[in-house]
């Protein structure tokens, strides 16, 4: 297979620069070669391979989120046409979450979990999370080595997660399994035949759950994100049961997902990039400048779709109404002509405007406790690890082209001064 050279890019044929490639390892292992390769030959570039549009410069990915349509779930009929009636649930889930919905209906939906989520909710976090990340240090702190993945940021958020849901601690595991199963279907281009029995078994464990928590909460309120969603009002509206479940899914997911991956390819990045390692050791306050560089370089949510809402030019290609078009954030993120040396990590990177959290009505609902749960884990894993070293240089990167995650990451340490 050819790799592209990330300066002299060579003439490409069409399957070259097909984002399916991403399904092979080597390519899912190093993208931002192939997102190199597409920016230079054609930054909106009809993919027949995906039989979509796929974008990858920055300005053309900001006109796509802010101005084509979000509402892309597939039919129920549609479904059973292309025998994928086994999909139904996750389409019927899809037509709850405010990810997949336009104009009054997102604006209804977001503003009433804008009155369930509040900053303040947030906030209160802060001090959950500083305690959950020295918990899960003193655990491994001894040993000498860890796997960041297992041991840190894959718990992290999911306690996290379950105490702002006001779910049992004890349950985060199991959270953990059925969300990770989930976002295989969300951020895929394609299915698992092996494992959609279990995927959509998980998905219907995890309605079930939610729906028993909802019970639960009727008799014994208490002031978690799941109570807040049934209570939330505004201008006399509020939420359905089914849009709880799924908004709190959906919640679930990219609580889980986008932080867990910040966490782990972050600090993979920072053992990388020594320099940088040591520039926010030694400066813990550039922490909030270092976490959205960190989420630029190595975004989580590598690219979303949307729909084209009616015939239109776009890098001076014509798009047809109800086209599909993919936007390749990941690919927008390292755009030079945007982003300056966009190949070199800059903790103190200035006007660093990346597209990681989305941009404009669907800016991800969950950022602000995202980006607090990143500046806590990198600054308490730089403090309390002393000299941490890789102990694989090949690392294996989970089967998920959407959402860019580890399997592992496994790494020493010297215990007598951590």
């Amino acid at each position: 297979m050819q790799n592209f050279h990330t300066s002299v890019v060579p003439a490409a044929r069409s399957e070259q620069l097909s984002l399916l490639r991403l399904l092979d390892a080597d390519v899912l292992a190093h993208p931002h070669t192939l997102y190199h390769a597409m920016r230079c030959h054609d930054p909106v570039h009809w993919d027949p391979y995906m039989h979509a549009w796929v974008v990858t410069g920055y300005p053309e990915v900001i006109t796509v989120l802010m101005n084509y349509s979000s509402d892309r779930t597939p039919p129920l009929d549609y479904l059973d046409r292309l025998g994928l009636s086994f999909m139904k649930p996750f389409a019927e889930m899809m037509l709850q979450q405010m990810l997949f919905m336009d104009g009054p209906m997102h604006s209804r939906l977001r503003g009433l979990c804008s009155v369930a989520f509040t900053p303040r909710k947030v906030e209160e976090l802060s001090g959950v999370i500083q305690s959950v990340a020295d918990e899960l240090i003193d655990k491994v702190i001894s040993a000498g080595h860890l796997d960041v993945m297992e041991d840190f940021a894959n718990p992290l958020p999911a306690i996290v997660t379950a105490k702002l849901m006001g779910v049992p601690v004890e349950d985060h595991r199991l959270l953990s399994k059925w969300v990770i199963d989930i976002a295989e279907v969300h951020g895929n281009f394609q299915h698992h035949p092996d494992r959609i029995k279990e995927i959509l078994q998980s998905l219907e464990d995890l309605k079930s759950y939610v729906a028993d928590r909802m019970d639960e909460l009727r008799k014994r309120p208490n002031n978690g994100l799941i109570y807040s969603l049934m209570t939330a009002e505004k201008d006399g509206q509020r939420l359905s049961d089914e849009e709880v479940i799924a908004t709190t899914i959906v919640t679930m997911i990219g609580g889980h997902e986008t932080t867990t991956n910040l966490i782990a390819s972050g600090f993979l990045a920072l053992l990388r990039n020594p320099e940088s390692f040591e520039q926010l050791r030694s400066r813990p306050e550039i922490v909030a400048s270092a976490v959205e560089e960190l989420l630029r370089y190595e975004s989580p949510v590598q690219h979303t779709a949307r729909i084209v809402p009616a015939e239109t030019e776009l890098g001076g290609k014509s798009i047809s109404k109800g086209a599909k078009v993919v936007a390749v954030l990941a690919a927008a993120n390292r755009d030079p002509n945007r982003f300056p040396d966009p190949d070199r990590l800059d903790l103190l990177r200035p006007n660093n405007r990346h597209l990681a959290f989305g941009w404009g009505a669907h800016f991800c609902f969950g950022a602000p406790l995202t980006r607090m749960e990143g500046q806590i884990a990198f600054n308490t894993l730089l403090r309390r690890l002393s000299e941490p070293r890789l102990l694989d240089q090949t690392l294996e990167w989970r089967d998920n082209a959407g959402l860019r995650g580890l399997t592992a990451l496994k790494v020493n340490f010297d215990p007598r001064y951590s």
